[in-house]
Order: C-alpha cells, then structure tokens, then sequence
C-alpha cells in the first residue's frame, strides 16, 4: 500500500518513507506525487522539496509525465489501442472504480502487443491519465483483465500458471519526466520482478 488507509494505518510506502527521511513530515503525502495500486510493482516519484513536488504535481496535471507499464492481460490481444472511457467510483461497490459515462473523470490507455501467449498477451501500456486503477478497469472492460487480478480479472484463463499468479501482473517499467530544478530530462527503468519474470518464462516454455 502506498498511503495509510482503513486497515492499514502501517506497513505502507509512507510509513516507510517517514521512517527513514523524517524530514518529509514537513511535506504532504511525505513527498508522494502519484501512486501504485496495492501489489503494483515498479517505478513512482517522491519528491523530497514541497518546491519539487509542486513542479512534478504541476507536470503530472500537464500530462507531461511519461508512465509505461508492462500487462499480462488473459485472453489474444489482435492490435494495438487505446482505451477512452471515464472512470468513477462503482455505484454499488465503492472500493472498486467503474466506466462511468455521466459524471466519469477523463481517462485514456494506449496499449502495444508485445508478445502473445496461447492464453495471454504482454501489453505495454501508456497512460495518457492516471486515474485509480486505470489499466485495469480499462484493459477489464474490452475483456482483457490482467491475469491475477483479485478485483477486476476473476475470469479464469484455463491456464493454471496464470490463474495462480497471487496478483494482478503489472509492472510500472519506465518513467520519464522534466527535473523540478534543472529542467533536464530524467528517464528511470525497473526490471520486471522476479514473480512477473518467472511467469512469462513459463509461458515462452510452454
């Protein structure tokens, strides 16, 4: 978890951002510009200035910030798309988020093919807004849900190795964005995790 919520007042991201820089305690969120949903492996940005935040924050609303994610999605992705359809709080299940037509916030996901599996596809994904659980209620709702997806993904592949998998496959992979003091182009890559690595290993061998 990123920030503290019902259930989980410790053991989050900015429990353990405090923990070892206390000086953010002078910073709201300690520094958090965006976030990860839970079990989101990968890349995000702290800023470690309230001028620095402000400059990112103000970059993120500008779209300027490039975030790819690699996506494990179940079932054969043809070609590559984009998602455009706005997302809101589920009008029933208030922990989940759903395409909301009226009153839905803007929402858009680019995604590429990278590889295609018998049961699954990589995608890379680009996120031209950043809203909760963007890619997965998108990539859901054209009948892709990410493989180990507790939430959004319960259908099951006929594969066991990705109806095993212990959470949704996603991986915030590159991030790029402008620095807050010098302006200079700043790119970040995180390898795939070991669970993420392991599984498409297992699915090139079968």
């Amino acid at each position: 978890m990123v920030h503290p919520g019902n259930g989980n007042a410790s053991g989050t991201l900015l429990n353990a951002l405090l923990h070892h820089a206390p000086q953010l305690a002078g910073i709201p969120r300690a520094g958090i510009v965006h976030r990860l949903d839970k079990d989101t492996s990968g890349l995000l940005v702290v800023a470690k200035t309230l001028t620095a935040q402000t400059d990112l924050v103000r970059q993120m609303q500008a779209r300027s910030v490039q975030r790819h994610y690699l996506a494990l999605a179940l079932g054969t992705v043809e070609r590559d798309g984009t998602v455009d359809a706005p997302l809101g709080r589920h009008a029933v299940q208030r922990t989940k988020m759903a395409i909301v037509r009226a009153g839905g916030k803007e929402a858009r996901t680019h995604y590429a093919v990278l590889e295609r599996f018998a049961k699954a596809t990589l995608l890379e994904c680009r996120l031209e807004t950043g809203r909760t659980h963007q890619i997965r209620v998108h990539l859901a709702s054209i009948k892709h849900p990410l493989a180990g997806d507790p939430v959004y993904g319960k259908t099951k592949s006929g594969d066991a190795r990705l109806d095993a998998f212990p959470r949704q496959a996603l991986h915030a992979w590159r991030l790029a964005l402008r620095h807050p003091a010098t302006e200079a182009a700043m790119v970040w890559e995180s390898p795939l995790p070991a669970d993420f690595a392991a599984l498409l290993e297992e699915l090139r061998r079968a």
